[in-house]
């Protein structure tokens, strides 16, 4: 997945994720692929089984230096929280599934919670 992002030209200025072992791997690896370090990963702790509005305050607590992010973390949080970015919405967070939105702000602290830009769903089963 990290890959299909790269070749879809999506640069990434911070990895965010739950310190839980299977999200840290998925972050890990796509921190990798991005040819970052490893150190520069964000853990936040408060994610793991996060409720929506956890994702929220997470986000809008970065670093303003961050234009694009990538957040990891579990359902059926994360699900909640994509669901409620756009009208589009999905069943389901898939494993390593990637729920793109453009959010027309200057400030993460006024990351809205709704009229970002629908970009794209990509997920491992969607073939590349």
């Amino acid at each position: 997945m990290a890959t299909r992002l790269l070749k879809k030209g999506i640069g990434i200025d911070a990895f965010v994720t739950s310190t839980a072992k299977r999200a840290m791997q998925t972050a890990t690896h796509f921190i990798r692929v991005y040819d970052r370090p490893e150190k520069e990963l964000i853990l936040r702790e408060e994610l793991y089984h996060a409720p929506a509005n956890v994702y929220f305050d997470v986000i809008r607590a970065l670093n303003d230096d961050y234009k694009t992010i990538a957040i990891f973390g579990h359902n059926p949080g994360i699900t909640t929280f994509v669901n409620l970015l756009t009208p589009t919405t999905i069943d389901e967070m898939p494993t390593c599934g990637i729920f793109a939105v453009k959010a027309d702000i200057k400030l993460w602290r006024e990351f809205p919670a709704t009229d970002n830009k629908f970009l794209f769903f990509d997920s491992p089963k969607a073939g590349s």
